[in-house]
């Protein structure tokens, strides 16, 4: 069975990441979800509450492992002796930044491949970024994350908007 790696920041994750997530488990039977940590970018959550976030929003689907990582991509796949990257893409545009990545990620380890998943139509759309920006202004985001998550958002944009 190959091991394969979805990787990301899930700040937060999004109904589109576990459709990516199931699709994923359902051809390669297994799938572990790596969040990144970059120090380069400040996220909405801590590590520990998108790996929390993760469990929770995956717990239903057999197959799913949760880590995190930072620095190479590479390296982590290697240290893990996974062979394959999954990646979702949305538009043209999220083709045009991931075929450059893969392609690099390529160069840098001619054994590793690159999946990529179209998104279903109806996750599209979807990104972290808009979630966050609907959930700051006040808009309900019900529709597009997982319970935990709409709850955590609240709990969390709430506790920003006292201090």
């Amino acid at each position: 069975m190959r091991k394969v790696i979805y990787p990301g920041s899930f700040d937060p994750v999004t109904f589109g990441h576990i459709d990516v997530a199931k699709r994923a488990v359902s051809i390669f039977g297994n799938l572990t979800l790596a969040i990144v940590l970059n120090p380069e970018k400040r996220g909405l959550f801590t590590l520990q509450e998108r790996v929390d976030m993760l469990k929770q929003a995956t717990k239903g689907i057999k197959g799913i492992s949760i880590d995190t990582f930072d620095g190479l991509l590479v390296n982590f796949v290697r240290q893990n002796k996974a062979n394959v990257i999954v990646r979702g893409l949305r538009a043209i545009s999220d083709f045009e930044y991931e075929f450059q990545m893969a392609l690099t990620n390529r160069k840098l380890d001619e054994r590793i491949e690159t999946v990529f998943l179209m998104s279903s139509e109806q996750y599209s759309y979807l990104s972290s970024r808009a979630i966050k920006e609907i959930a700051t202004l006040g808009g309900d985001v019900a529709r597009f994350v997982p319970p935990c998550v709409a709850a955590l958002l609240r709990r969390k944009l709430s506790a920003a908007n006292r201090s």
